[in-house]
């Protein structure tokens, strides 16, 4: 049998929907967009006969008017929905879209969330016969909306079409419940409800509606890499419960052996659970289930109860063992800066924008809110800044011209004023092709981004890089691109010496690759992938990375020393920081734009933390230092805080935003004005004769309200300081650390510097146990355990090694450096050749795991 191809799997899937997706439009919701682009599915969808393809959040009238084929003239009359979001949550934007389209006849919608984890989520009005009572309930509430919108008239149409926009957003589910009856057609059990008279046209047309399980919506970076959508619904929920355990809604709680019952589940299990179990049917695979970790073993327990796929029906199928794992057992990995050239894009490049999404709710229970909110999560989708190497390249008329007809389907496209008159082109033309220039760093109008199918000579490019460390990987680019300057004929004048590549080089490359349209379009896959290496490597970001590298070596062997060492570094890292503020218009002092921020000297005290909970015992102050010293700590931060002159959008100072700007400001215009910076004093002896003066009162209120601001912010201090005892004590078991104790290797290579998942494929490949690990017997091999095992004819038990593919998914996310840990581990034990499958809820980075813990996405 083949090797495992996430990216073929998913391709394959796309095909599979060519009939619905012939002479349609599409429209993709957020996740599934960011998932087709990693697969490089939108010239798929073009070969197959689509007519747009259109944003589902931001549809729009004119998506009509954009055909990708010069054969199509008649109105469009169907679309096809692709969502990764449950039905609920995506009604609304799915019945404006119908709404848009009057000509339409046929919608039909792929969801990546299956029926079963629709009526199994806690948040859903939808029974067990979900799509079936979706499809009725779509029609119903078009129907609804169409009757309404047949009983305006026409001269009223245009002033009142924003009040509609404005209901269309509560259109449907206000009178919705789950224990609702709903009326099904009589027949074999279609999936199709068809619709009588429709008010929007004048003919006898009909609507069909017809909903379909489509689990392979997922962001693969190489074949055996993939994470999951991070605006999708499985990504989004939250995989802990808010109690004394958790220490983030997008990471599993502390593991602590006990078993939870199903009310303790959060959303997040069940629907990861689902989508593993649909995964694996799509790819033909049947699983042996392991898991290491409280959360993960409730999803193993969820994947047997569901999975009668396990028991019997595997032939042909090729056995698996799946290895789920709680991201909380290995917390540092992915908040180190590691040797990974794709770990610095992600964390260098901009982010695309999260798509404005309110997401359907009905409970009032603020318990259970907390419970099924979303996570805003970053998005995958990086913006690569192509338009600065093009702009080098000489004006419009020699490079990349914007024709009127462009100029003028923006220009419409974009308009937001429909009653203004419509200008002359020459006049829209400059006004376009500036808000396109202005625009371009902002909205990545002329932005590339990282597709794992882009190959040079069947090596796909994201695959060869999430293998090497950041000087191979910018080597190994410096070399696709001299042989795609070779292919082109082009040469360049500066000589290129057979060295690490460096900035300079990679500039002068991509930019003469790049100096004509028909280059830029056969190299689009390399050039973006270059810009993207040069941007991670230029300054400031270079200087930062090595701060942060340098930092947490410090860190790293303090924690082998003391307590006190290990504290004392801490504490220095943060007093430092405050000076980045104190420098930052200072032009003569160009060289502090190296230190580090007060957040990245609060994301290395997470590093510490972490590493003093794995190498010290914990105090009498609950945390692995000394009262005395955690004391000065807390200090250092109470007064990094108020010495800070930028802003800080931290969780644990939620609330306090404006007091801090005052604070602020007021610093700004003493250090103006030439005045101290400390703090006044009241001298009570000089005082006495003037206690009803103004200035001794407006002093004395001043006095209070900076000692007040202060108390408050200890206040806040102290409780960021409960959640760094919790991370210390995150290792304390025998997972991290009994038989994965770094003596039991080799001193040339030891673990210490490696992350769990290393460890535990370490372990498995070279056939020793691996403590704490639970095996999910099926019912057969339950049956086999109590009943046929008394006379001795038991099943042995099976080990994740045994298999022909190992399948290891991260619950809570997974980061490149671990990637390629991974894939090292499997070349260095030379055993058997095994096919290897990754996968992580999202992937994280070092700001992201700041995010989870202290930031928007945190319980603090």
């Amino acid at each position: 049998m083949g090797s495992i191809d996430i990216i073929k799997s998913c391709l394959d899937s796309i095909h599979q929907t060519a009939d619905q997706v012939a002479d349609a439009i599409v429209y993709l919701d957020a996740g599934s967009f960011e998932a087709f682009q990693f697969v490089g599915a939108f010239p798929l969808l073009l070969e197959l006969g689509a007519r747009a393809i259109c944003s589902l959040e931001n549809v729009s009238s004119l998506d009509a008017v954009v055909n990708w084929k010069s054969n199509f003239e008649d109105p469009a009359k169907k679309i096809v929905v692709i969502t990764s979001r449950l039905l609920s949550d995506a009604h609304r934007y799915i019945l404006r879209c119908l709404s848009m389209h009057s000509t339409v006849h046929h919608c039909m919608i792929f969801t990546s969330i299956s029926e079963i984890a629709h009526s199994a989520y806690i948040d859903t009005p939808l029974g067990p016969d979900a799509f079936r009572e979706y499809e009725s309930l779509l029609l119903q509430d078009y129907e609804e909306f169409m009757c309404k919108h047949k009983l305006v008239k026409p001269d009223e149409a245009e002033e009142t079409k924003p009040h509609e926009e404005v209901l269309l957003e509560d259109e449907g589910w206000q009178q919705l419940d789950s224990n609702e009856e709903l009326t099904s057609s009589p027949g074999s059990g279609s999936t199709e409800r068809l619709l009588g008279q429709s008010n929007a046209s004048k003919g006898s047309s009909k609507l069909t509606v017809s909903v379909t399980h489509f689990p392979m919506i997922l962001c693969p970076l190489s074949p055996g890499v993939f994470v999951l959508p991070s605006e999708g619904a499985v990504a989004e929920a939250c995989l802990s419960i808010d109690h004394d355990d958790s220490v983030s809604p997008g990471l599993p709680a502390i593991s602590n052996g006990a078993a939870s019952d199903g009310e303790d589940i959060p959303p997040g299990a069940t629907l990861t659970a689902h989508f593993l179990y649909h995964l694996a049917e799509k790819m033909d695979l049947k699983m042996e289930v392991f898991s290491l970790g409280d959360l993960s073993r409730n999803i193993g327990k969820i994947l047997m109860d569901m999975s009668s796929l396990y028991d019997v029906g595997g032939r042909g199928k090729r056995s698996a063992g799946l290895l789920l794992v709680d991201r909380t057992l290995d917390l540092l990995s992915p908040c180190l800066h590691g040797d990974s050239l794709v770990d610095r894009m992600f964390a260098s490049l901009p982010r695309r924008e999260r798509m404005a999404f309110a997401p359907h709710t009905k409970d009032s229970n603020p318990q259970n809110k907390a419970v099924s909110c979303g996570l805003q999560r970053a998005p995958l989708d990086v913006r690569i800044p192509l338009e600065s190497i093009l702009s080098e390249n000489g004006s419009p008329k020699n490079g990349f011209p914007f024709s009127k007809s462009m100029q003028s389907f923006v220009s419409g496209w974009s308009s937001n004023d429909k009653g203004s008159s419509v200008t002359s082109l020459n006049d829209q033309s400059g006004k376009v092709t500036n808000a396109i220039h202005v625009g371009c760093s902002e909205t990545g109008f002329l932005s590339g981004s990282l597709v794992s199918t882009e190959n040079h000579l069947g090596v796909r490019y994201l695959e060869a890089l999430l293998d090497r460390k950041t000087k191979d990987g910018a080597l190994l680019i410096k070399k696709w691109l001299q042989d795609a300057l070779c292919r082109e004929k082009l040469h360049l004048s500066l000589n290129i010496r057979p060295s690490p590549a460096n900035v300079s080089e990679l500039h002068s490359m991509i930019k003469l690759l790049a100096s004509t349209q028909a280059s830029l379009i056969r190299n689009k896959g390399i050039i973006q992938l270059a810009m993207a290496a040069l941007v991670a490597l230029s300054e400031p970001r270079s200087s930062r990375w090595k701060a942060f590298t340098n930092a947490e070596k410090i860190l790293n062997f303090s924690a082998t020393d003391t307590s006190q060492s290990l504290c004392g570094q801490i504490c220095d890292l943060i007093n430092k920081s405050s000076l980045v503020g104190s420098f930052e218009n200072d032009k003569s002092k160009k060289s502090q734009q190296s230190l580090l921020s007060f957040q990245d000297a609060i994301v290395l005290a997470i590093t510490g933390y972490i590493l003093a909970g794995q190498n010290f015992a914990t105090s009498g102050s609950g945390g692995p230092f000394s009262w005395e010293k955690e004391h000065s700590l807390k200090e250092a931060f109470a007064d990094a805080i108020l010495e800070c002159s930028q802003e800080l959008n931290f969780g644990f100072l939620r609330g306090l935003e404006d007091d801090l700007e005052a604070h602020r400001k007021k610093l700004a215009s003493e250090k103006m004005e030439g005045t101290s910076l400390e703090q006044p004093t009241i001298d009570f002896e000089d005082q006495w004769g003037s206690w009803d003066e103004e200035d001794t009162e407006h002093n004395s209120e001043h006095i209070y309200g900076d000692m007040q601001l202060r108390l408050e912010i200890r206040d806040r201090v102290d409780h960021l300081f409960k959640v760094f005892h919790k991370l210390s004590g995150l290792n304390r078991n025998s997972i991290s650390r009994g038989s994965l104790s770094i003596d039991d290797y080799s001193s040339d290579d030891t673990l210490g510097n490696r992350g769990l998942l290393y460890k535990l494929l370490r372990l498995t490949l070279e056939k020793d146990d691996i403590p704490g690990l639970h095996y999910h017997s099926s019912a057969v091999g339950r049956f086999f355990k109590s009943g046929f095992g008394r006379f001795g004819l038991g099943q042995a038990k099976p080990k994740f090694g045994d298999q022909s593919v190992l399948f290891v998914f991260i619950v809570g996310g997974i980061n490149t450096v671990e990637i390629r840990e991974a894939r090292e581990v499997v070349v260095e034990t030379g055993g058997p050749v095994v096919d290897l499958l990754l996968g992580g809820t999202t992937l994280l980075t070092a700001n992201d795991m700041f995010d989870l813990l202290l930031g928007s996405s945190s319980y603090i």
